[in-house]
């Protein structure tokens, strides 16, 4: 009813505490047009619902809503992409058809790839703007991703990187990444993707006494360097109250000393040695090079990312930027919407 919200913004104007414990239903009926009307006792509250909606939000005639878990996406594998990536011409991103693919693509199979970004330092800052908020971290708002001397991470050097996901060892972890190509004239260095939810599915099939270890498991992840110390407690592979995979985390570099109760050693280390082989398995990669003024950006709670080593010889540079899931869906809920109306 108008008087249970507020007229501007529909948020309820009252809390579920304010409500007589002893309330009942008086009598349902239907208006004339067609909507149900319920009287509550003892207060004569008077709720007025469409039949549609009473539908759409019957919990036993609809799936629940989670648009992070597994059954709501596309799983895919190497062989997924005969007919290409999802590439996208990043001047008709300006235009909302085609942002709206871009996040459909984020969403239902967790990555696409921009071509034809500026290959200016901190334009990839300008493409989070266009979309969501950056996510600030102790690299910055921005992160180079070329050889350093003395790096404080591997991703600093010319060496390939196993399949992983970034910042595990932060609680909430940063849920989108980018990397924008702005110089690109080495051997090697390709980049790889992998659905972390299709290996963790894959996971569950072969061995699910292995993938229920990985889903109780609290286990430490850590960073640390002379100017930061990050540590979080998580799971590997985090499932909703539907038993459905909702985020994986992976990251063999930064993973801290395993702390389970003794009786659950033999068996973590058998779960994780089984998933740490299925995420590395090459009919699960798909593997290609960034070429300058390209862009990937993806799910860093799904997708898990890699790369060949690289040559010494020639120029390597990488600008990278976390966003977050949240901001880029409600722009994507919202161009749904718009459609649709």
């Amino acid at each position: 009813m108008p008087e249970s919200r507020n007229k501007n913004n529909g948020q309820r104007l009252f809390s579920v505490k304010d409500l007589p414990s002893s309330i009942s239903i008086d009598k349902a009926y239907m208006d004339d047009e067609g909507n149900v009307c319920v009287l509550f006792k003892p207060e004569d509250h008077l709720s007025v619902f469409t039949q549609h909606w009473l539908r759409s939000n019957c919990y036993e005639l609809n799936n629940h809503f989670d648009d992070r878990s597994e059954k709501q996406k596309t799983l895919w594998q190497k062989n997924s992409f005969e007919n290409g990536l999802p590439i996208i011409d990043y001047d008709s991103m300006s235009k909302d058809d085609t942002k709206l693919k871009a996040l459909c693509s984020l969403r239902d199979i967790g990555f696409f790839v921009l071509t034809g970004v500026p290959t200016v330092e901190g334009q990839v800052l300008k493409v989070i703007s266009a979309m969501g908020y950056t996510r600030e971290t102790n690299y910055g708002a921005l992160f180079e991703v070329r050889t350093e001397i003395n790096p404080n991470n591997l991703a600093y050097t010319n060496l390939g990187l196993g399949s992983h996901t970034d910042n595990p060892y932060r609680d909430p972890v940063p849920t989108v990444q980018l990397l924008h190509c702005l110089e690109s004239s080495t051997e090697g260095g390709d980049s790889i993707l992998v659905d972390g939810f299709k290996a963790a599915s894959i996971l569950r099939d072969e061995n699910e006494e292995n993938f229920l270890t990985l889903t109780s498991s609290w286990i430490n992840y850590r960073f640390s360097d002379s100017k930061t110390d990050l540590r979080s407690r998580v799971l590997m592979i985090e499932l909703n109250d539907n038993h459905e995979i909702i985020k994986v985390r992976y990251n063999n570099r930064s993973i801290d000393t395993i702390n389970v109760p003794k009786d659950k050693v033999r068996l973590f280390y058998k779960a994780y040695r089984h998933w740490s082989e299925v995420i590395e398995r090459d009919e699960l990669k798909i593997q290609f090079k960034l070429s300058e003024g390209d862009l990937m950006l993806f799910d860093n709670t799904r997708v898990m990312h890699a790369r060949t080593k690289f040559s010494k010889t020639g120029k390597r540079h990488l600008q990278g930027a976390y966003t977050d899931l949240d901001g880029l869906y409600s722009l994507l809920n919202t161009l749904e919407n718009k459609k649709n109306d």
